[in-house]
């Protein structure tokens, strides 16, 4: 097994990756791949890690939601978590038929744009409820399209409830379960294509415990920083995602 085959000091850096993977996404509610991709790919074959991550993200999403559960409002959460059950197979669709390069860079882009927009902004705009729940369902289903397509269902949704406005615990209370239901499709259409292979299962059990550790203590670090600290956390996430997807982008 590939678990019981690796060196100390590799072994070292994916139990690493996913205490690090585990502890963004509890203080942030995402961002596993973010941080642990890049330790993973060091560790383990490529091919492993799109799945490892998948079934990391969706353990530490758990974790994170367990610590926003009382702000869950499904009235609002709802057109979201429809819209991205919609999106996710139709990205897995257009994946087989496009690259993602292209829309990797475009997201990238988008990001770096946004995030110094919120580092530089005077003032707040928000749009409030505007467009209503259609508009939230098409969010949804975008957000699930891009998390289906190139695994990216978390900054679309994000960024609009932000302009959404409210505070940090209801914005979450939304998109952490959406990831949560994007990634978990996503894992199983990955264990229906063959991607979840045995080895990788091994590595998933081994980084589980590392995972929820690290989500725990993230997810209890979130409950005592301020609203403004919170924000400048996920902007900080989001300008650095953006900068690894165009970075992916242009060294392919």
């Amino acid at each position: 097994m590939l678990g019981t085959s690796l060196d100390v000091s590799m072994l070292t850096i994916v139990v690493v990756g996913a205490v690090v993977g585990g502890f963004v996404t509890g203080l942030a509610g995402f961002g596993t791949a973010l941080v642990a991709s890049g330790l993973w790919f060091h560790a383990l074959p490529a091919t492993m890690v799109p799945p490892l991550v998948a079934m990391s993200s969706v353990a530490a999403q758990i974790v994170g939601l367990m610590t926003v559960r009382k702000a869950f409002d499904w009235s609002r959460a709802s057109p979201y978590l429809v819209g991205g059950t919609i999106g996710v197979p139709l990205g897995i669709v257009a994946l087989a038929a496009a690259s993602p390069i292209v829309l990797r860079t475009s997201v990238g882009a988008f990001l770096i744009v946004y995030a110094v927009y919120q580092l530089l902004r005077r003032r707040n705009h928000k749009i409030a409820s505007w467009g209503g729940k259609s508009a939230d369902s098409v969010i949804g289903v975008a957000g699930g399209f891009l998390g289906g397509f190139a695994g990216l269902s978390g900054p679309l949704p994000l960024i609009w409830l932000q302009l959404r406005g409210g505070k940090p615990d209801s914005q979450r209370a939304i998109y952490q379960p959406f990831n949560l239901i994007v990634l978990t499709f996503a894992s199983f259409g990955m264990a229906v294509t063959g991607q979840v292979t045995v080895p990788t299962l091994w590595i998933s059990f081994l980084c589980l415990p590392a995972t929820l550790a690290g989500a725990w203590i993230g997810a209890r670090v979130y409950v005592g920083v301020s609203a403004q600290t919170f924000h400048r956390v996920v902007v900080f996430l989001l300008l650095t995602s953006g900068g690894i997807l165009l970075g992916q982008a242009l060294t392919r």
